[in-house]
Formats: structure tokens, C-alpha cells, sequence
């Protein structure tokens, strides 16, 4: 397996970014392409491990040694093969996945892991740029239509596994434009929209359809599909947002990040009637959530100009280092640095906010905080507020980033389905089917709020149980057997 001595003779190295001072002029991808044979030496770190259990970490099964050795030796088309055999959309994954496939390296043990979400980022790249993404459309159809609700990542790879098993397939998006949050949520510095709009293209080319602006369950009835289409998948995502139930907050300046951030995607994409613009330029910006979606808040005000950015997380400041009650080779909740972050905000720990303060025009002005700690009581933590901390912060614009809580229920509703408790649509794991004979979901509206690999891994699981409804056999994939050499 590629170069049995590499993890000892080279040195993890990551992509460069250029300078903030010059990227925050832009809205474009700001990463430095590493020279090819950097890349070669990151994939030669891959240790021949007896069990690798990178592929346990990934939500795929991504088949990364493999990959990398392929990479080692120059074989880049190899590479791509193997990479699209297990996951459809590597130029996303490559981007925006966390990586828990890294957490997860063996070598991650007592040293830096393998470099593995870069290689896979230049692996599709190289394979776009010679020619070897084409379109495969299947050889023979079955007759078989099937509805995929949802243009995410669990619904477009759900409508590609279906599409090659030679199904009919149509995909619903209520916005404008296919890609769900890839493409109204994840800001353009970090993917832009052409990256979206190649891959569609070739799904286009395949064979899939795709019917955009139509809002199931308001334009058209959910029931209507079920008489319409042999089968139903829904891949809606877990969009209603988590608000914040304290004084002020339905002041004028107090936005929730999902509507921030999805129109300044508008915005870039020269979309000129965005309805009343919210803007963070010349403002004191406060994002409220310090994960994913707080970061992409940051680095967007930022780049509007903001007068100062800072950024409120009700948790305790992580560590830079693996947690002792989170060993190898699980995904450990430590301290992470984002690219938005570098680029200018002050991060607050362990920080609650309490009221917003408007002034008499219904404007925000201020918010008002608590620090907070969290204090193990009958052997679960809680939440305790320490006297004598608050604080008043002036503000203009406060960015509620807290995450999502679960589905919205119109088409569960209208198809009768069925919600769990956590009001994310409720279907097995083992076959992703609901209480409703036809109807299936996958991705965020089936699990909760996750990660884009998962939701993936989830439209993937959920076209071959699809596939087994329709025909009684599938020769699709289950996670990590991966497809056909088919790109």
C-alpha cells in the first residue's frame, strides 16, 4: 500500500488560503491549489494499517486507502473511480465534510492524520478537469417512477442510485435554483454555486429531472404523488429553525442566520429582488451559535463590512486537544478555528444571552448577557447562570445561529405520515420506509440536523431499499460495497 515509509519520511500538510486582507474583497473560494507532488507525499502518509479504521469514521465507506495510494502513484483516474464508487458527490464532501474520517486515522493516534479531505477535493477536481466525470445514463428503464422531495445532498444522491437503476425519476425543489442548503445556506467563499451547477448538469445528461419552484404540499398536494409516482422519497432536510425565547427578540435586528445567509446567496447570484435586504455593513454584528452556520454568518459580515464581529457559544471553550473521555476513534467535540474565524471576530465561551434592547423605533441596539456554567447535578449537566456577569453589548445586528430542530410537517401531514418525537419524519433505519406504504425518507428529515456525508450516506441507503420495493431485487449499493465504475 503506497509507500510503506511515508507517514515517517513526510510531514501532514493542509491547503494554503490566501490572504484575508485580499479574500474578504470576494465572494469566491479563496484555497491555494497544492502542486501535485505535495499531494503525492500526503497520500504516501497513508500507513498500511491492518484495519483502517478511516472507513468506520466515514459515513460512506469511503474506500481511502485506496484512493490514496492511487494518488501516491500518479493514478489519478484510479482514483477518481474508486472515490465515486462510494460517494456521489466528492466535490462537496471535499469542501464542506468535517471529517470524521480523520478523527478516525490510525496514524491519528500519536501523530498528524492523513490529509484525506484535501485528497479527495483535488482527486474530483482532477477528474472534472480531464474529462472523466461523464454521464452514464442507465442502459435500459424499468417503467418505474419515483418522486425525490428535496434537492439537498440526500436528495440528489437518492435520485442518482435510483436513476441508475433504471427508474424514472423526478426531483422537487421549492427554491429557484436545485441544491438545497449547498446552494442557499453553505456561503460561496467556501463552495461556489458552479460547483452545484456542473455535477447537475450531469445528472441532467443522465436522465433525472428536475422541477424547480413547486413547494410540495402548497402548489401541489402531497397525497397527488402518491397517485402520480410508483414511489416517494423524502429528503425535505430539518429546516425549522430554533429560535431564542428571551425579551426583544422580535426586534427589527434580530434575524435568524437561515435567512441571512441563503439571501446573500441570492445576492451573489445577481438576483437583484431580495425583498428587504439584511445587511451586516457598518453595524456591530453578534452571531449567537458557534458552530457551522455561526462561522458562515462570520465570515459573511465580515465581508459586508461589518464594524466589529463577535460571537456568542452557550458551551464551555473546548480544547485544542482530544478530550480524555473521547478517545480515538471517535469525532471529539474540541476547539475549531474556521477560516471565517481568522478573518476577524471576538469568540465568547460559556454566554447566554438574556434580553434584546430596541430603541424607540423598534430597532435593535443592544443585548444584554450572562456568563453561565454548566454543573453536573444527579449525573447529568445543567445549565446555571453566575450572578453578578451580565453584561450589555452594543448591537445592531444579532444572528440567532442555533441550529435546527426538526422537519416542517405540511407534506408529513398531508401523507399521513408519521413524526417522532424529535418531529424529524419517522422511518426505519433498516429500510427507510414510514407508516405509509410507497412513501420513504432519507438524510436530515429522517435523522436530524447533521452532516453532509451523512445525508449522502443516507440517500444512498434509502435509493437501494427504494430499488428492493420496486423490483424485489436491487444491485445497488449498500454502504461501502460501492457501485459499478461508473462517474
Amino acid at each position: 500500500m503506497g509507500k510503506i515509509t511515508g507517514f515517517l519520511e513526510f510531514e501532514r500538510e493542509i491547503e494554503q488560503y490566501q490572504p484575508v486582507k485580499d479574500r474578504i474583497k470576494k465572494y469566491k473560494e479563496f484555497t491555494v491549489e497544492m502542486p501535485e507532488e505535495q499531494l503525492k507525499n500526503q497520500g504516501a502518509r497513508c500507513m498500511d494499517c491492518g484495519i483502517p479504521f478511516c472507513h468506520s469514521g466515514c459515513p460512506l465507506g469511503n474506500l481511502i486507502p485506496d484512493f490514496n495510494d492511487a494518488v501516491y502513484r500518479g493514478k489519478w483516474e484510479k482514483a477518481s473511480t474508486i472515490l465515486h464508487a462510494t460517494n456521489n458527490f466528492p466535490e462537496f464532501t471535499g469542501r464542506l465534510c468535517p471529517a470524521p474520517c480523520e478523527e478516525a486515522c490510525v496514524l491519528g493516534i500519536n501523530e498528524d492524520p492523513v490529509t484525506i479531505e484535501n485528497i479527495e477535493k483535488n482527486i474530483v477536481e482532477q477528474a472534472f478537469k480531464n474529462g472523466w466525470v461523464k454521464a452514464n445514463p442507465p442502459k435500459e428503464r424499468t417503467g418505474k417512477t419515483v418522486a425525490v422531495i428535496g434537492s439537498g445532498p440526500s436528495g440528489l444522491a437518492t435520485a442518482q442510485q435510483l436513476n441508475r437503476a433504471g427508474h424514472l425519476v423526478t426531483v422537487f425543489e421549492r427554491d429557484e435554483k436545485v441544491g438545497g442548503l449547498l446552494r442557499y445556506g453553505i456561503p460561496d467563499f467556501k463552495m461556489e454555486k458552479k460547483v452545484i451547477d456542473r455535477r447537475v448538469a450531469v445528472l441532467e445528461e443522465e436522465g433525472i429531472v428536475f422541477k424547480t419552484n413547486i413547494h410540495i404540499g402548497k402548489d401541489i398536494r402531497a397525497e397527488e404523488l402518491k397517485s402520480d409516482f410508483d414511489a416517494v422519497v423524502l429528503c425535505t432536510g430539518a429546516t425549522v429553525r430554533r429560535g431564542l425565547p428571551v425579551k426583544g427578540v422580535d426586534l427589527k435586528g434580530v434575524v435568524q442566520a437561515m435567512d441571512f445567509l441563503p439571501q446573500n446567496n441570492r445576492r451573489v447570484d445577481g438576483i437583484k429582488d431580495l425583498g428587504e435586504e439584511i445587511l451586516a455593513t457598518d453595524k456591530n454584528v453578534i452571531v449567537i451559535g458557534g458552530g457551522d452556520t455561526g462561522s458562515d454568518c462570520i465570515g459573511t459580515s465580515v465581508r459586508h463590512g461589518a464594524t466589529s464581529v463577535t460571537n456568542f457559544e452557550i458551551m464551555g471553550k473546548g480544547t485544542t486537544e482530544r478530550p480524555a473521555n473521547q478517545p480515538w476513534p471517535f469525532w471529539p467535540m474540541r476547539l475549531r478555528t474556521s477560516s471565517s474565524h481568522q478573518e476577524g471576530v471576538e469568540r465568547n465561551w460559556s454566554i447566554s444571552t438574556k434580553e434584546f434592547i430596541g430603541d424607540k423605533n423598534g430597532n435593535l441596539k443592544s443585548l444584554i448577557t450572562t456568563e453561565v456554567e454548566w454543573v453536573k447535578e444527579n449525573g447529568r449537566f445543567t445549565l446555571k447562570e453566575i450572578p453578578n456577569t451580565e453584561k450589555e453589548w452594543k448591537c445592531e445586528l444579532a444572528l440567532l445561529a442555533l441550529g435546527f430542530t426538526g422537519s416542517e410537517p405540511t407534506i408529513a401531514e398531508q401523507l399521513g405520515v408519521d413524526m417522532d418525537v424529535r418531529t424529524n419524519i419517522k422511518a426505519t433505519e433498516d429500510n427507510y420506509t414510514t407508516n405509509v406504504k410507497g412513501i420513504f425518507a432519507a438524510g436530515d428529515t429522517r435523522r436530524g440536523q447533521s452532516l453532509i456525508v451523512w445525508a449522502i450516506a443516507e440517500g444512498r441507503q434509502a435509493a437501494y431499499h427504494v430499488d428492493m420495493y420496486l423490483m424485489e431485487t436491487s444491485n445497488l449499493p449498500l454502504k461501502g460495497e460501492g457501485d459499478l465504475p461508473r462517474i
